[in-house]
């Protein structure tokens, strides 16, 4: 039997917050991905950066696609609105919900196959348009719903669980929120929760556009061929009636270290990811130098994580468009239809 909600009693001595919610009301279902997920590091992240910031929960708006990602938004943050979008169509929906409510806090989840590959249009267009919205990516580099193919994220030469070379080159969601015009841009490892909570705090408080890219390993896929526990061979020498699958246990990869300086974390399959956290002197303000200072350092095999750009006077699409200050979905009907004249003006203008 799986036990999807959990208890709603409180011990009378859980410490609240300024808006007297406890950090269990900022929870959700219980997790369904498998143990030792980098997702659910990112969603304890969430839980606990809208519980310092005060947040109602009411207030918040979550959205999604398609992927392990997606499914995340079920885990956090259970008296919020949701919902959940086809593959790659989070930013468009994210946006229309925008437009017509503009007093909610939009918090958009996606994985590297949501918004790297269906939905890179999405993305791009979000990015460049400065909706408002805190936009995570939790990126793992693999189709985690689809057995582990090689996503759009994927650095080229990385190996996949069966021997395959990745030949292609990885697109890079950073970059390209860099230059489409985002003004939040920030990478980090969901196993550093010191860094992850309050980057995550900073997007939602942004005032655009913000991007964070969370390096999030996935567990399940990081077995090796010729392991006889591993499920390849099981599944190859199985003669049972029903197949099931096992997801062994796994630690939790977190990582600790200070600003400016470069750790190895090793993952669950034996190899090491590089990370180097920006430095206390980095200027956050220069997009081109942010580019810049990544790719050099991409270069040696590093992945720079910290708040890589912010842009202090920030736009949003609501500025842009000028739109009212009142939320279109607290107008009545003669509020949003100006009548045949005014719009026979409107287009006429686009003739």
């Amino acid at each position: 039997m799986t036990y999807l909600a959990k208890p709603k009693l409180h011990h009378p001595t859980l410490t609240t917050n300024k808006v007297g919610y406890t950090r269990r009301d900022y929870e959700g279902r219980i997790s369904t991905l498998c143990a030792g997920c980098g997702h659910d590091s990112i969603s304890a992240a969430i839980i606990q950066a809208c519980w310092e910031l005060n947040i109602e929960p009411h207030r918040v708006a979550k959205l999604s696609g398609i992927g392990c990602s997606s499914k995340t938004p079920d885990y956090f943050l259970g008296a919020s609105h949701g919902f959940n979008t086809v593959h790659g169509r989070m930013p468009s929906v994210l946006t229309g919900a925008n437009l017509a409510n503009r007093d909610l806090l939009y918090l958009g989840v996606s994985g590297d196959g949501d918004s790297a590959s269906i939905g890179l249009g999405q993305f791009a267009n979000a990015m460049r348009r400065g909706v408002r919205m805190a936009y995570i990516v939790e990126n793992n580099g693999v189709y985690g719903l689809t057995k582990g193919q090689f996503s759009a994220t994927a650095d080229r030469g990385s190996k996949s669980k069966k021997g395959v070379i990745n030949s292609d080159s990885p697109v890079d969601l950073v970059g390209l929120a860099l230059q489409l015009g985002a003004t939040y841009v920030a990478r980090s490892f969901s196993g550093d929760k010191a860094q992850l909570v309050p980057l995550i705090k900073g997007a939602i408080d942004h005032g655009g556009a913000a991007f964070i890219d969370v390096v999030s390993p996935c567990v399940t896929f990081n077995n090796h061929g010729g392991s006889t526990k591993s499920y390849d061979y099981v599944r190859q020498h199985n003669e049972a009636v029903s197949r099931i699958d096992f997801m062994t246990s796994r630690e939790e990869i977190t990582a600790d270290y200070a600003p400016g300086s470069v750790i190895d974390v090793q993952q669950h399959d034996g190899s090491t990811l590089r990370l180097r956290k920006l430095h206390q002197d980095y200027d956050p303000t220069d997009r081109y130098a942010a580019l810049s200072y990544m790719n050099s350092h991409q270069v040696r095999g590093e992945v720079v994580t910290g708040l890589l750009y912010l842009d202090p006077i920030a736009t949003d699409l609501h500025m842009s468009l000028n739109t009212s200050d009142t939320p279109l979905n607290q107008m009545d009907v003669k509020e949003l239809c100006p009548g045949s004249r005014i719009l026979d003006r409107i287009n006429a203008s686009l003739r």
